[in-house]
């Protein structure tokens, strides 16, 4: 496999040359912490609004200040690498700050993807992408799917 994982300047120089080349870049976030469905489904709809799609992923530390002191349960360079070996990934880059606001003013994208559980005025960087000229897509979540309930299903399967 490429390496599709790279650092925060080096993704920007990289970005920087796949947007002069005309590709529109496609920027999302998350924790991914354990891989679903509902994860797959929203990667493969995010990558269909544009030509390369770049997933930013909270670091260990940031995912423990989100989701509390159990999480993450996959560590951000299994979760990064996880994500590159989808096929509807292009580039991943993992982030550290409590939301991902510094790597969207680097990277710039064309489109910011969130999901559709995130009011349009609440989606962090989106002020930025769209006075830069992009837009902001909320796609629609699959109900019921979570790492979260992945998670508390396991404990409550352990504890019978």
């Amino acid at each position: 496999m490429v390496n599709k994982i790279f650092e925060r300047e080096k993704l920007k120089e990289k970005i920087g040359t796949l947007k002069r080349a005309g590709k529109k870049i496609v920027f999302t976030n998350g924790c991914f912490d354990l891989l679903h469905i509902g994860h797959a489904r929203y990667l493969e709809a995010a990558r269909a609004q544009g030509d390369v799609l770049v997933v930013g992923v909270n670091s260990d530390r940031s995912v423990h200040r989100i989701k509390g002191p159990n999480r993450p349960i996959v560590s951000e360079n299994e979760r990064a690498e996880i994500l590159a070996s989808l096929a509807c990934v292009d580039l991943v880059t993992i982030f550290d700050e409590p939301d991902p606001l510094v790597t969207i003013r680097s990277l710039m994208p064309d489109v910011l993807v969130k999901g559709a559980d995130w009011e349009e005025d609440a989606i962090v960087g989106r002020d930025v992408v769209e006075a830069n000229g992009g837009r902001v897509v909320r796609i629609p979540l699959t109900q019921e799917a979570s790492s979260t309930r992945i998670i508390e299903k396991i404990l409550a399967d352990y504890s019978e």
